[in-house]
């Protein structure tokens, strides 16, 4: 394995103009702990689209609700074409400045989850191209990062940013990793429209791009995303199904050791389908 900043070079910025870099940083400060206020829950699909070959589909749910110290989400993947045993994948996240990943799947006799150290974040999720790095977004709190200016994302403008993984940054030499990332920030939203991964001479290694965002009371929440490897230009496209919001979860439903068990039952009135 091998230390982020130890590559042999990190790619170079992209300026717009003049940015003002102490504006860029409140900017991105203010950015970092944005999410769903309150406790919520998701239905979504993942159809994996790749270059050649069938489309598989997948389905999952999320609940999650803010913490002290970062978002806490419960995640749930379910591939129904597996064969191996372990067709339901779960994952714990504790986001913050001290992120955490448990992981548990229907496939273990242990009803003990367990802590997935950061390397493994890179990972495919039940062989999609979406991951847990993608999930936890630990590049927001990149220290070393640069304000590229206010660019054009699909029509809209967006402060860029690209940032820099730090030392202890590390990844299996055959597992996709970014020399650094390139984020767009919505100005108008509080929400990332795309992410870009990108290596060593600047090129995207794969692309998270927000296609869709749905009003649900007085909250914009995403409705879709494509995340795109431009190495195997297969992509993953996730898209919402069902959302409940309002709902009265405490941080102890976030516990590793509640990962093994079934959620809790979303009531169906507070469920709005896409």
């Amino acid at each position: 394995m091998l230390p982020g900043a130890a590559l042999a070079a990190r790619p170079a910025p992209k300026f717009i103009g003049k940015p003002d870099q102490a504006e860029g940083a409140q900017i991105l400060a203010g950015f970092r702990n944005v999410g769903i206020r309150g406790g919520y829950w998701l239905k979504f699909e993942l159809t994996v689209i790749p270059r050649q070959g069938d489309e598989r589909a997948l389905s999952g749910e999320m609940l999650g609700m803010p913490g002290s110290d970062g978002p806490l989400t419960r995640l749930v993947v379910v591939d129904p074409s597996s064969q191996a045993g372990n067709h339901e994948q779960r994952y714990l996240l504790h986001g913050g400045a001290q992120a955490e990943v448990w992981a548990w799947n229907a496939g273990e006799q242990s009803a003990t989850a367990h802590l997935l150290p950061v390397e493994q974040w890179l990972a495919p999720v039940q062989g999609t191209d979406l991951t847990l790095f993608d999930l936890q977004m630990p590049f927001m709190r990149w220290s070393d990062f640069v304000y590229e200016g206010v660019a054009n994302v699909r029509g809209r403008p967006a402060h860029a940013f690209l940032l820099y993984p730090p030392a202890s940054f590390v990844a299996p030499a055959d597992t996709l990793a970014p020399a650094a990332v390139r984020v767009f920030l919505d100005t108008q939203f509080a929400a990332m429209t795309q992410a870009e991964w990108i290596d060593t001479d600047g090129k995207p290694l794969k692309t998270v791009t927000v296609l869709d965002l749905k009003k649900v009371g007085d909250q914009w929440l995403v409705k879709s995303i494509d995340l795109r490897n431009h190495r195997t230009r297969a992509k993953t496209r996730f898209a919402v199904a069902a959302v409940a919001l309002d709902l009265p979860l405490t941080p102890e439903a976030f516990a590793p050791e509640t990962l093994a068990r079934p959620a809790m039952e979303v009531p169906g009135g507070k469920i709005e389908r896409f």
